[in-house]
């Protein structure tokens, strides 16, 4: 594939804000923006932008190797999936930092504080009454991760042992645990998931495998810790959008689907992730 255009959209100006500062800027965004399906005047593709000349997407950081920063900049997989809708539309990606929950709930989409929300956000119907997806673009697992030596090997061993598990709150993994039968522990993100591993606040933790598989490259991680158990729970991530907002998610389902076709996913995906699944993650 041909390399793109230099433009200003560029990994080095991509802008992170906090979330006290999204806040401020949706308040703005919302005072003078009546669109029900987006905010500024429109765009290329008759695409509408919540703010003119720029594609604001809402994630929650971190979530390597999905989205997590490097320095000042935010950065991942999800993060180089947005930048080919981004290019397409001809601006800049600019990235909020804000609960997870906030984005599920599409209250964040629905305020017109983003544009789309990239979060290694699993496709579930409970989110599609909230939220517009795209095609599916990851296939997720969930996976079991404990100290060396737990002698676990399924979430079964965990009850069976009388060990503590811990998830990260609002995601599917906590859904996971909760309809097999367990009350587990729940963190506020994956770092502090980690580290209630780490510091003995759980035995056990379930987390998306690609989260887990990225913690373990880690040698301090490794060196103590280890995958247990690998959980096929037959999960795909997709891009959110607000509701009726079909002139972006006719962008993002067709830069996904070409990235499919040209290569361009297998090089994110190894980028990131490693070696692409044979065959490729559906989601066509």
């Amino acid at each position: 594939m041909a390399p793109w255009p230099s433009r200003p959209w560029t990994a080095a100006r991509r802008r992170t804000m906090t979330a006290g500062a999204a806040a401020l800027a949706s308040a703005l965004l919302l005072a003078g923006c009546g669109s029900s399906d987006g905010g500024g005047a429109g765009g290329p593709e008759g695409v509408r932008l919540v703010s003119q000349g720029k594609l604001t997407t809402c994630t929650n950081v971190p979530y390597e190797p999905f989205q997590f920063k490097q320095g000042q900049e935010v950065v991942g997989f999800d993060v180089d999936i947005v930048d080919l809708a981004a290019k397409r539309l001809g601006v800049p990606q600019e990235i909020i930092d804000i609960d997870f929950a906030a984005i599920k709930s599409g209250a964040a989409l629905n305020s017109n504080r983003c544009d789309l929300a990239a979060a290694g956000m699993t496709i579930t119907p409970d989110r599609e009454k909230n939220l517009a997806f795209s095609v599916p673009y990851f296939d997720a697992t969930q996976a079991l991760m404990a100290k060396k030596g737990s002698g676990v090997t399924a979430l079964a061993d965990v009850k069976a042992k009388g060990l503590t598990l811990g998830a990260q709150a609002s995601t599917t993994g906590l859904e996971h645990a909760r309809q097999q039968g367990f009350d587990p522990i729940e963190f506020a993100d994956s770092p502090k998931e980690l580290l209630g591993l780490q510091t003995g606040q759980a035995d056990v933790i379930i987390q998306d495998y690609a989260v887990v598989a990225t913690w373990l490259k880690k040698p301090e991680v490794a060196a103590k810790f280890e995958l247990v158990a690998n959980l096929n729970t037959g999960e795909q991530y997709g891009i959110g959008m607000k509701k009726g907002n079909t002139a972006l998610k006719k962008v993002v389902d067709e830069v996904i689907k070409q990235a499919r076709a040209d290569g361009t996913y297998d090089k994110i995906y190894q980028k990131w992730i490693g070696t692409v699944p044979s065959p490729s993650p559906a989601g066509t």
